[in-house]
């Protein structure tokens, strides 16, 4: 038996990986599975980007290679959506690169900072991936709280008062997965403070900024940023396109060229059809955003009675694609309860411990679901709670 890489002795298989088999199992003609766990847009793209991929598509000189760096009319179509989001001027030769989604870019910016040994700060709760790759990089890992107590906001001071000398990325995500929280201008600048002041590298993963949020920020809009700081994006949430594969990572030429050194070695171009629709998904106005948040917000209320039926205590008022919320305290072991509550109503909520420690005691409901769903999610659990049969 040729023995696997050390690499990936402390990586297991993402969570949903394995748990959607088994979710899939479960599913019958009598009675579908409700899948509330993944934030997997079930809305449309706009119909001008479907129309544009199609015409690409029927076009047999589309077919090949592409620039590593994307063509210049999606870099410029990014440059405009940035300026007119958040008020960021970016150079749209140097400081843009499109990429397979933002998820790959994980990857490609640990692998052009991180040396074996070097420290990777990442959140609590937070997205798994980000542990994920600095594990498979050889980095150290070390967490930082998003406080329940601040609102889900970082405690600044308390890592001001650490030894940040051999960090070399600090990942933050706001608005932020799993809890909905929004960072304010003045959070951002204390942030980008503490990289220039321990001259490490801040990535702000940005994929939720239009979602049941009045007010986008980039990070890449705060004062000295330039010096410290890249972003991730992607129209994956924002414009229904998660299985597109179509993101980008911003910021100061330096750092692209770093992110492209790696990247030009692991893929070969993003099909031209791809990338002539993401021009045109760029261009979706404000009505389309508001017409996709009026559908959220509704299945939010949704969302939110059920989290009441099951006694969870939470914040109404999250953005993103999913609602945060805190099991019951007679609860013992919450994530022996999702499972219950899976088995006995065939409805599926994300249990918090794995997005963390901090996490444990939480659930994530996602919004990825019609509201007849969403309604008839409630009906079952509402049924199951009846029948006594409840983990206290």
């Amino acid at each position: 038996m040729v023995q696997t890489s050390n690499r990936i002795k402390n990586v297991e298989e993402y969570y949903f990986s394995k748990k959607l088999a088994e979710v899939r199992s479960l599913d019958s003609p009598e009675l579908r599975v409700i899948n509330l766990g993944i934030g997997s847009p079930d809305l449309a793209p706009s119909e001008s980007t479907i129309e544009a991929l199609a015409n690409a598509a029927k076009n047999p000189a589309n077919h090949g290679y592409q620039n590593y760096k994307g063509i210049p009319q999606l870099r410029e179509a990014i440059g405009s959506f940035y300026k007119n989001k958040y008020n960021v001027s970016l150079n749209t030769e140097t400081d843009i690169l499109p990429l397979m989604g933002s998820k790959e870019g994980i990857m490609h910016i640990c692998m052009a900072f991180v040396n074996e040994g070097d420290e990777v700060l990442i959140p609590d709760p937070g997205y798994p991936t980000y542990a994920s790759v600095a594990k498979l990089t050889g980095a150290k890992i070390s967490t930082y709280g998003m406080k329940e107590e601040l609102g889900w906001g970082i405690d600044v001071g308390e890592l001001k008062n650490r030894d940040l000398s051999k960090v070399k990325i600090m990942w933050v995500n706001f608005p932020h997965m799993p809890t909905g929280r929004i960072a304010s201008k003045d959070e951002l600048k204390e942030l980008v403070d503490l990289a220039r002041a321990n001259n490490f590298l801040i990535v702000n993963d940005n994929p939720y900024s239009l979602i049941l949020n009045e007010s986008p920020l980039s990070i890449l809009s705060i004062e000295g940023a330039e010096e410290v700081a890249l972003e991730l994006n992607s129209l994956s949430k924002s414009h229904n396109m998660a299985g597109w594969r179509i993101g980008w990572v911003g910021g100061k030429k330096e750092y692209i060229d770093a992110v492209l050194r790696v990247k030009s070695n692991m893929d070969s171009g993003m099909f031209l059809g791809l990338q002539h629709a993401a021009v045109e998904a760029l261009k979706n106005g404000k009505e389309w955003f508001q017409k996709q948040n009026s559908i959220y917000r509704k299945r939010q209320i949704a969302a939110s009675k059920i989290l009441e039926e099951l006694n969870c205590t939470f914040e109404k008022k999250q953005s993103g694609l999913f609602l945060w919320a805190k099991a019951p305290e007679g609860i013992a072991d919450v994530e022996k309860w999702i499972d219950e509550i899976l088995y006995g109503t065939k409805v599926f909520i994300t249990p918090g411990f794995i997005f963390g420690e901090a996490g444990k005691r939480f659930i994530r409901i996602s919004l990825c679901a019609t509201e007849e769903k969403l309604n008839e999610a409630l009906e079952r659990v509402n049924r199951y709670q009846l029948t006594g049969k409840r983990h206290d």
